[in-house]
């Protein structure tokens, strides 16, 4: 055999053993993803308002079919894209477990997000890097505070990520249209999940002044507007898959269905953003009160991380430019909008996690370097880090309890012995964990307080739950029974003995009628 065969044969076999060893680690990153993140799953219940609400969504689309329409209550729900509720609803019915199946969508996007960092770092800056930039994703705090939680935003990371890895793929890595294809259908499928799934291709903005000023790591591709803008055709698809049915249900004449999609795509999304109703924060809010904490560990790097990210810039360094400059870009689309939550920057963390895990072997010889011990004290301290998030998992869920909701919910059942009941001022919560049949007004009706009133007198076997705090204005306290303590107030039990004929309130406009076909076990 020649010699030429021989190094041919080496060289080939070293690859082997190369993508063998990567498959393994990638798989030993993503086993351990799934062990963090989902530790404690079938302990954890739903316990806040978003997660009372989404998983009752899915349950209601079960139990009715309006897949395209969410309801709350027999009310139209036009606060979210109903993509995450959909697979909610699909682990249900794999699963059987509503209280399981909630959590499983965050579940699944953080094994993924640990193994497209891992990828993307090995193919970018070396495997090392790549098992870094996974570990500290695992280490940083928010990781563990939306992902372990059913709620929009840790779904929506599974679509921000395969945004992120493909336009990767396709921008430092490429050309490659098929990646950069596969991240157009992702922001799209983000998009029906939640409005700002959109954002990774504000990407685009700092790869674009890279090419242009020839930077190195980026790869230009002139010439090619037809391919670019297929991307958008791509996107409007993914899409399509929940707003064509929607639009052909309008076209029938639905009043409501119209209602619906004004709501959904114009008040819910630019007008939230221009003009938000809730949740209103000043500009430095994340700055200030969500990077301090939910940021950590990345947070003490920056005194080092900052000076070598310019030293990298200066260097005209595209890739640092881009996972960079679209954090910025996150930061700044979410500051200007006047509402704001903890959990709304969190697509940015995997970009900033890649920026930072090639740094992090320079950080580690500029601490340690000449002591060994202080090297070992680091490794055992990384190791508590984790293992004190995966024993959180499981203490969490002890530490909660019964969802107060449930237990009220329960004892209201057992004192009217299921008759029908009307809810006031209600939670989600007082939805989910129902046993008996359900009448309202509307979840934000003002007026319900003297509708339920009115309806008490033309229903005399009917009950009543109100929050404590309105009760006087139509009902005689004294008359009444205190059932539990949730959603910030106290909650009580009325008949049609204790109206005190103070509240002479007009026909309601609607009444919604709505009963679980099987309470939530």
């Amino acid at each position: 055999m020649s010699a030429r065969a021989v190094n041919w044969i080496a060289r080939t076999d070293s690859v082997r053993i190369r993508l063998s060893s990567s498959r393994l680690e990638l798989l030993a990153l993503v086993l351990l993803a799934l062990a963090l993140v989902g530790a404690g799953l079938g302990w954890r219940q739903p316990m806040n308002v978003d997660e009372e609400r989404f998983l009752g969504v899915a349950l209601e689309m079960l139990q009715d079919g309006s897949w395209f329409i969410p309801h709350r209550a027999g009310e139209i729900y036009a606060d979210k894209p109903p993509l995450f509720m959909w697979t909610v609803a699909l682990f249900v019915q794999v699963t059987q477990l509503p209280k399981i199946a909630l959590y499983l969508p965050a579940l699944i996007a953080g094994a993924v997000t640990t193994g497209c960092l891992y990828d993307l770092g090995r193919r970018l800056w070396g495997r090392r890097v790549g098992m870094i930039a996974a570990l500290l994703f695992l280490a940083t705090y928010q990781t563990y505070s939306i992902l372990r939680t059913g709620q929009i935003d840790g779904f929506l990371a599974l679509w921000t990520i395969l945004a992120i890895y493909g336009l990767c793929r396709h921008l430092l890595l490429g050309p490659h249209w098929r990646w950069y294809y596969l991240a157009c259908g992702a922001m799209g499928l983000g998009v029906i999940s939640k409005g700002v799934g959109f954002l990774p291709v504000l990407m685009l903005i700092p790869y674009a002044y890279a090419v242009r000023k020839g930077w190195t790591g980026v790869v230009a591709m002139p010439g090619k507007g037809g391919a670019w803008w297929s991307g958008l055709g791509v996107a409007l698809l993914a899409i399509a898959l929940w707003l064509g049915p929607l639009l052909v249900i309008v076209g029938q004449g639905s009043p409501d269905s119209l209602a619906y999609i004004q709501e959904i795509l114009f008040k819910q999304t630019a007008g939230r953003y221009a003009n938000a109703w809730e949740h209103r924060e000043p500009f430095w809010y994340f700055f200030v009160q969500v990077i301090p904490k939910y940021w950590l560990p990345i947070l003490f790097m920056l005194p080092w991380l900052v000076p070598a990210w310019r030293k990298q810039l200066v260097k005209h360094d595209g890739r640092v430019l881009v996972l960079l400059g679209w954090v910025v870009l996150v930061l700044l689309f979410f500051s200007l909008s006047s509402g704001k939550r903890k959990l709304y920057i969190f697509p940015a963390l995997p970009a900033l996690v890649l920026a930072v895990a090639p740094l992090v072997p320079w950080l580690l010889r500029r601490w340690f370097r000449q002591r060994a011990r202080g090297r070992a004290i680091f490794s055992i301290l990384t190791v508590l880090w984790l293992g004190a998030w995966f024993a959180r998992g499981f203490a969490e869920p002890h530490k909660e309890g019964t969802n107060p909701h449930e237990t009220l919910m329960g004892e209201v059942a057992r004192l009217t012995t299921h008759s029908q009941l009307v809810l006031v001022g209600w939670r989600e919560g007082h939805w989910l964990f129902a046993r008996q049949p359900l009448v309202h007004f509307g979840f934000y009706n003002r007026q319900s307080l003297e509708q339920s009133a009115r309806w008490l007198r033309s229903h005399p076997q009917a009950y009543a739950l109100v929050p404590g705090r309105d009760m006087a204005r139509c009902y005689d306290p004294q008359k009444a029974r205190r059932v539990g303590h949730t959603s910030r107030a106290e909650w009580f039990l009325v008949g049609a003995d204790a109206d005190n004929l103070a509240c002479q309130p007009s026909t309601p406009q609607k009444v919604y009628s709505f009963a679980w076909k099987q309470p939530l076990p």
